[in-house]
């Protein structure tokens, strides 16, 4: 029997109007039973989320300063919701316990996780459905990890007796009883514990974009849609900044092998962008996307007859490890080796790093080269397709841009270029329209 469940970004659920979209979306379709709120949006560009503003209220109070004109504008927000809605729904009991929290310095989670809980509420009144608080259902450890047996042993429970329901996204409970929140997103994830304890035939995660483009949209121009996306692929470009879903929203479902589909609020019509375990299906490019980003430090070491040094890698990744400095990349050759880090990690700690280098390798020379970008290009059709790399080198020689490091996974799924920063608009649009122009 086919089961979806639906999560809806705070830019689906910003206003009544936005209401009425997401109402309609999920009566349409009544195989849609479970659905996670966000908390209210920006209604345009100059607006304030509400999240943010509890946020804002949580810092005044905890400097002991007048909360009452940030937090009136919260409790306007939701009550212009209802009011527009034309539901009948009283919220001030609500909002005088969380005021009263706020006044006693309640957590901060507390405080922020309001914004989906309060939204989950009108939701449920609106759509007619039952109403379960994520407090209930979702749990963390002492440590802080997220409980992920425990919530799905709880929340499968929850879900069977209530054949639909509204749960609101981003936050647990401690052992204590306390709410916890998950990192800025954390709806994402609360969608994929849900469609997992559910056995969701297909996770919906519903926004303002009609699923990933090829390519950021702030450099490409008007990039192609990705039509299907395997979880591989999509953590290797999430890693590489594509950002539309929340990182960690990926695991709970991909333990289950259910397929999340991104879908555009605003555009309900377009199919939006499949993400399923494995798929034979090739897309109309040999890619399947490209993704980069800047920051990028390489750290290089020079010494004769590296190769025949036993544990060499191995000392100068301790560097590393001791300076608490993880590694992007790891290209060598004979008797040289390059390690690829976080410019913003090495800063403080360079000259503990080239010391300790220099300590436990004794190298000829190393030396540290800035202003590096890295580009992903992601593609499972990049396996059977020869000369694919021969292209991409071509494309860029083409534009003038000088390649600084070459790393491809054994899995041939993607390649990893370092490209000084300066040439990075001009990389991507030269791989882009290689393969897809």
């Amino acid at each position: 029997m086919s089961l979806k469940v639906l999560k809806f970004g705070g830019s689906s659920l910003a206003d009544a109007n936005h209401f009425r979209q997401v109402a309609e979306i999920v009566k349409s379709d009544p195989t849609r039973h479970y659905v996670v709120a966000s908390a209210p949006g920006k209604r345009q560009g100059n607006d304030t989320k509400v999240t943010d503003l509890l946020y804002k209220c949580y810092a005044l109070a905890a400097n002991e300063e007048d909360v009452t004109k940030v937090f009136d504008e919260i409790k306007q927000r939701y009550n212009d919701i209802i009011n527009d809605l034309g539901i009948d729904l009283d919220l001030t009991p609500k909002f005088d316990r969380i005021r009263e929290a706020l006044l006693h310095n309640t957590g901060r989670d507390y405080i922020a996780s309001r914004g989906e809980y309060l939204n989950a509420m009108i939701l449920a009144k609106y759509l007619g459905f039952q109403f379960i608080d994520a407090k209930k259902v979702i749990f963390f450890n002492e440590d802080g990890s997220f409980n992920s047996e425990k919530t799905n042993e709880v929340l499968r429970e929850a879900l069977s007796e209530h054949e639909y329901a509204v749960i609101p996204g981003f936050y647990g409970s401690m052992p204590n009883g306390t709410i916890k929140t998950f990192s800025r997103g954390g709806s994402d994830v609360t969608g994929s514990i849900v469609a997992r304890a559910a056995s969701a035939t297909l996770y919906e995660n519903w926004t303002d974009v009609s699923g990933f483009m090829m390519a950021d949209p702030r450099i490409i121009d008007n990039p192609k849609p990705i039509k299907t996306i395997t979880y591989k692929e999509l953590r290797e470009l999430s890693y590489m900044g594509a950002t539309v879903l929340h990182e960690d929203a990926i695991f709970p479902v991909r333990y289950s092998k259910i397929p999340i589909n991104i879908r555009n609020t605003n555009r309900p019509e377009d199919k939006g962008t499949f993400i399923v375990p494995e798929s034979d299906d090739m897309s109309d490019y040999i890619i399947t996307g490209i993704a980069g980003r800047t920051g990028f430090s390489s750290v290089t070491i020079e010494k004769a007859m590296m190769n025949t040094e036993l544990g060499l890698g191995r000392k100068v990744l301790q560097v590393l490890e001791d300076n608490g400095i993880s590694f992007e990349h790891f290209p060598s050759g004979i008797d040289t080796m390059t390690v690829i880090v976080s410019t913003k990690s090495l800063s403080e700690k360079r000259a503990d790093v080239l010391a300790g280098i220099c300590k436990n390798v004794n190298p000829e020379n190393v030396f540290v080269e800035e202003n590096m970008a890295l580009l992903a290009v992601v593609g499972r059709g990049m396996v059977k397709a020869k000369g694919t790399a021969a292209r991409i080198f071509t494309s860029l020689a083409r534009a003038n841009v000088n390649i600084r490091m070459i790393d491809q996974g054994s899995s041939e799924l993607n390649i990893i270029i370092g490209v000084d920063a300066n040439d990075y608009i001009t990389a991507l649009n030269a791989i882009y329209n290689e393969f897809v122009k």
